[in-house]
């Protein structure tokens, strides 16, 4: 399709402009979304498995390195959601500065990053709710809830292979219930979410600060096994690898574009502010657990639970449990907001087909979108281990990352006339720094998910050239009007 042209941009405009979506998110809204996403399973699983895996106390910089990163990223993305309002992320950005081909290969990302976090977030969700069931004295088998890769212990103490993560697929398909209900009832119920776990985990800080030992903090970076990515500085940086999975957050904010209220000043709020107050809350917490529990230990589902429980402060057990339960639900909320708000985008220019744009008269969401992805991630989260889903989720957030920053260096050349309400400051360094800083992260990723990631996207190009281009240019020459284009969704 060549580079960006100002036809793209005139449509891209129009969309802005046109109610094809509910306006009703404000910053309030956009940030606390943001935050829902970003506090999920970072924070209350990954954090425990990348500190015992790979990085040690050292975890404090896995996770800084990650925020610089994602600040970097997040700066990128606040200019072209302030320039291009509208759904679809960086697809959109994507479809604007580089051309339909380059758009279909991010959204393509796009959809194995948000269909997988989903189904990330839901299997740490599965773990808690499975501990805080066992704690009322109510014994989930564990064969319905691990995934045929596990082997876990049993009630009667006996190690059994998983079948079927029953009760991660379960909330998947609450979630995606919820979601079709509309925009407006999931925004406040995330909001009222974000306000109960940022709460909890305030309480974590304060309650286990004063049981934090010194010598659980040193060595602060352990020296290297022999392995890649086995302590030392190269585990520090699988470390962040691992945990730029918790920032996604940030990057669903653009996917809400059409549906905020004043997307030029919101958005920038939004994401940067979002990423600001998680990066704070993750080092404290993460700073705290380790110094209460050596890192050795937290290799578990529950980590936050775990150095509760260390502390002997019982009583806040279950509810760092139940604060994790609501909070990770909110988490999956957001990611399968973004989810189908991409297949929305993609399915308006014709790449997808119709019934991903479609939606429902009363209830203004796209309700076959939201129930098809709702049950494709629930198997994903029933039969696929955390390990394997956040690798997948990092890698696919990493490369999105990197098409974003590069987008801003191209769209400046390409279009320096356009309006930016938000423009990324020491331009072309902060771009150059975040694509870099991203692509470092990939390249510490195990090669096991760079052949996953390549077959996948081999997957995409084989249907955009054997169904979305085609149908794309229908579209483009009017022959064809998706669903989702001439469907007005207003209040």
């Amino acid at each position: 399709m060549g580079l960006f042209t100002r036809k793209s941009m005139a449509r891209l405009q129009e969309e802005a402009g046109a109610t094809t979506l509910h306006r009703v998110l404000g910053p309030v809204n956009l940030t606390t979304l943001g935050i829902g996403s970003v506090i999920g399973t970072g924070i209350f699983v990954l954090t425990g498995t990348a500190a015992s895996q790979h990085a040690g106390p050292a975890l404090v910089i896995s996770m800084l390195i990650a925020a610089l990163a994602c600040a970097l990223a997040g700066l990128c993305y606040a200019e072209l959601a302030s320039m291009i309002p509208v759904a679809g992320s960086a697809y959109t950005y994507a479809y604007a500065t580089a051309g339909e081909i380059f758009a279909w290969i991010i959204g393509w990302d796009l959809i194995l990053e948000y269909a997988l976090s989903t189904a990330t977030v839901a299997v740490g969700w599965s773990g808690y709710f499975v501990s805080f069931m066992a704690d009322l004295g109510i014994r989930i088998p564990a064969r319905l809830a691990a995934s045929p890769e596990l082997v876990v212990q049993a009630a009667d103490g006996t190690m059994v292979r998983g079948i079927f993560n029953l009760p991660a697929a379960v909330i998947v398909l609450l979630v995606a219930a919820l979601l079709t209900v509309g925009i407006r009832e999931s925004a406040n119920t995330n909001t009222a979410l974000v306000v109960l776990k940022v709460a909890v985990l305030l309480v974590f800080i304060v309650a286990g600060f004063s049981y934090v030992n010194r010598d659980n903090l040193t060595p602060f970076i352990p020296p290297n096994t022999g392995e890649f990515g086995a302590f030392g500085w190269s585990g520090v940086l699988r470390g962040a690898a691992i945990m730029f999975f918790a920032y996604v957050g940030f990057d669903a904010v653009s996917t809400a574009a059409q549906e905020a209220k004043n997307p030029q000043r919101d958005l920038p709020i939004g994401i940067l502010g979002s990423l600001l107050i998680c990066t704070v809350i993750y080092v404290m917490v993460a700073t705290v657990l380790i110094g209460i529990v050596p890192y050795s230990r937290l290799n578990v589902p529950d980590p936050l639970a775990v150095g509760i429980d260390a502390t002997g402060l019982t009583w806040l057990s279950p509810v760092v449990k139940v604060s994790a339960l609501f909070g990770l639900f909110s988490t999956m909320l957001v990611t399968l907001l973004g989810q189908t708000r991409i297949f929305f985008s993609m399915s308006r220019d014709g790449l997808l087909p119709e019934v991903f744009g479609r939606v429902h008269p009363r209830l203004r969401t796209p309700h076959l979108s939201t129930a098809i992805t709702g049950v494709i991630v629930a198997v994903a989260a029933g039969l696929l281990p955390i390990s394997i889903l956040s690798q997948l989720v990092s890698m696919g957030t990493l490369l999105a990352f990197v098409l974003v920053s590069i987008g801003v260096l191209v769209l400046r050349r390409a279009r320096p006339d356009l309006p930016r309400p938000f423009r990324t400051p020491w331009t072309p360094w902060v771009p150059i720094l975040a694509a870099a800083t991203c692509l470092l992260q990939m390249a510490v990723l195990p090669a096991a998910t760079w052949i996953r990631l390549m077959v996948w996207l081999a997957l995409g190009f084989l249907i955009y050239f054997l169904y979305g281009a085609r149908r794309a240019r229908l579209v483009r020459e009017g022959a064809v009007v998706p669903e989702a284009a001439r469907t007005a969704v207003v209040p």
